[in-house]
C-alpha cells in the first residue's frame, strides 16, 4: 500500500488539505492527535514518561501538561528525550493502523515529519505551503491568546518552508491565491495512477 505524508508549518492549512483527502475516501492518520492520545492510553509510554519526568507527569490519569512543559520546553535535552519516547510509540501505532486500512493509499499527517525522521518510511511527501503573514493571521484567528511574537517563535523553531519544499514530491499552495481542492484532486489522481493496476 502506498503511504504518503502531509506536512507544513503551523498555520499552513494541513488540516484543511487532509479533510479534502478524507472526502475522497482516503484514510488520514493524524500523528499529532494520536501522540496526545497515546500519552494517556499507552501504558508503556506512560511508564517511560513517569520514569523520565517523575510521577507528577500525570494527575488523575491525565497528562500534567504544565509539569511537562516546565520540565521540557526550557530544556532542549529534556524535549529531545520526550520526543525520543513518543515517536517510536507513534510509529508502532501508525504501522498497526496502516495494516487495518483497505484503501489504495493512506496519508500520515505530521507537523514534524522531517524532524522526527518518519518521512523515511513514506513513499511520497506532500508539503502544504503558505506565506508567514498568512500563517500568522490564521493562527491568531484560531488561537487569539497567542501573541504575534509567540507565533513567530514557533515558526522560527520549525524547519524552514524552503527546505521542506525542496524535499517535497508535491506542493499544495494554500495562500488564498489559488484554489486548494483542484490541487488535492490532481495529486490524488497522480497517486492513483502510479499504483499497480490491481487497484
Amino acid at each position: 500500500m502506498l503511504q504518503a505524508g502531509i506536512t507544513g508549518g503551523i498555520g499552513s492549512g494541513k488540516s484543511l488539505v487532509c479533510k479534502i483527502f478524507q472526502s475522497l475516501e482516503i484514510p488520514v492518520y493524524d500523528a499529532d492527535s494520536r501522540a496526545k492520545l497515546l500519552m494517556i492510553n499507552d501504558h508503556v509510554l506512560i511508564d517511560q514518561i513517569k520514569k523520565e519526568f517523575g510521577d507528577e507527569a500525570y494527575s488523575n490519569g491525565m497528562l500534567n501538561r504544565k509539569h511537562i512543559s516546565e520540565k521540557a520546553f526550557g530544556n532542549p535535552e529534556k524535549l529531545k528525550k520526550l520526543d525520543s519516547l513518543v515517536h517510536p510509540r507513534v510509529a508502532l501505532d501508525y504501522s498497526n493502523w496502516v495494516n487495518e486500512q483497505k484503501s489504495p493509499y493512506v496519508i500520515k499527517e505530521a507537523a514534524l515529519l522531517y524532524e522526527a525522521g518518519s518521512y523515511k518510511t513514506l513513499d511520497k511527501i506532500i508539503v502544504v505551503s503558505a506565506s508567514e503573514e498568512i500563517k500568522i493571521k490564521r493562527i491568531k484567528a484560531r488561537d487569539p491568546h497567542r501573541s504575534e511574537e509567540m507565533i513567530r517563535d514557533i515558526i522560527k523553531n520549525q524547519m524552514p518552508d524552503s527546505e521542506k519544499l525542496n524535499r517535497a514530491d508535491f506542493v499544495i499552495v494554500n495562500d488564498e491565491s489559488q484554489l486548494v481542492i483542484p490541487q488535492v484532486i490532481a495529486i490524488h489522481q497522480h497517486l492513483l495512477s502510479s499504483l499497480p493496476k490491481s487497484y
